[in-house]
């Protein structure tokens, strides 16, 4: 069974910074697609950022960037300049053809 887990979420003041990690329990390369996505509260998950298993990564918002960490068998979305309207729950995926496989999330809150 595959395995996702987040971690590095807490609570920031805005203009802060978070680095947010994801560790699988399969070498990366396994996954077609992997991707952070948030959800805030009374709202839909939402994309944030994509990490194909080639070719480059994309971020949604400009201020967070993710990169692969292939000997960790990890992404990380690197967060700046943070915002209250940043504050969500913040999920892991890991596709395979037919599957996906999810986190458990983690919650960054900003606020002063």
């Amino acid at each position: 069974q595959v395995q996702v887990m987040e971690s590095g979420g807490g609570l920031v003041q805005p203009g802060g910074s978070l680095n947010l990690s994801c560790v699988v329990s399969e070498i990366i390369f396994r996954f077609y697609y992997m991707a952070w996505y948030r959800q805030r509260p009374g709202k839909e998950r939402v994309l944030v950022a994509s990490v194909p298993r080639l070719g480059a990564t994309h971020s949604v918002e400009q201020r967070f960037t993710v990169s692969r960490d292939i000997d960790k068998n990890a992404i990380h979305l690197h967060m700046t300049d943070l915002k209250p309207e940043d504050t969500a729950v913040y999920f892991c995926k890991a596709e395979e053809i037919g599957r996906d496989y999810w986190g458990q999330g983690t919650q960054v809150t900003v606020s002063a």
